[in-house]
């Protein structure tokens, strides 16, 4: 199959979506989470992962590791996809977000204050935080992953009161 036989440029009436990559890097019963700077456009003040696009030439999974790699400082040498979110903001295109782990014995993170502060958070801590808003529930549901378990799918989107709705869903070797 030729590049144009691929229908990428078939775009009008579609659906589109940048792709994204959200990164929960762990050190034993820690996981690393940016509290957002204040001047950020995206999430001020929040605690989410790392990460951020994905470049045209990378898989999910280059594009995770070199996220981390740019925010943190870390190498990583694996990552583990958990989940797939296709995200409704009610825009004309959406985001395909690659929700990631990884993990490291390494403690020294360098970051660029300007997008945030980078801080190791015990996994029962998280909760208390300021999390982005999809992280109370997403983010349990990711730390608890068996290594075993397939990665889950989510659709994304905003109710009237512009509330965030979750429609998780496991595969289906995973459903009761």
């Amino acid at each position: 199959m030729s590049a144009k036989e691929q229908g990428a440029d078939a775009t009008q009436n579609r659906w589109l979506v940048i792709p994204r990559t959200l990164c929960f890097v762990m050190n034993g019963d820690d996981v690393l989470l940016m509290k957002r700077a204040p001047t950020r456009r995206v999430f001020p003040n929040r605690y989410n992962g790392v990460g951020g696009h994905i470049e045209h030439n990378e898989t999910p999974e280059e594009g995770a590791k070199r996220e981390i790699l740019e925010e943190t400082g870390l190498h990583i040498e694996k990552v583990r996809l958990c989940g797939i979110h296709n995200i409704d903001a009610g825009a004309q295109t959406g985001i395909l977000l690659f929700v990631f782990l990884a993990y490291t014995t390494d403690r020294n993170i360098v970051g660029d204050e300007r997008e945030g502060t980078l801080h190791w958070i015990h996994k029962d801590m998280v909760q208390s935080l300021d999390l982005v808003e999809d992280l109370p529930q997403i983010l349990p549901y990711t730390l608890s992953m068996s290594p075993q378990t397939p990665p889950y799918f989510a659709h994304v989107s905003y109710d009237d009161q512009d509330q965030i709705q979750i429609r998780l869903f496991q595969p289906e070797e995973t459903r009761l």
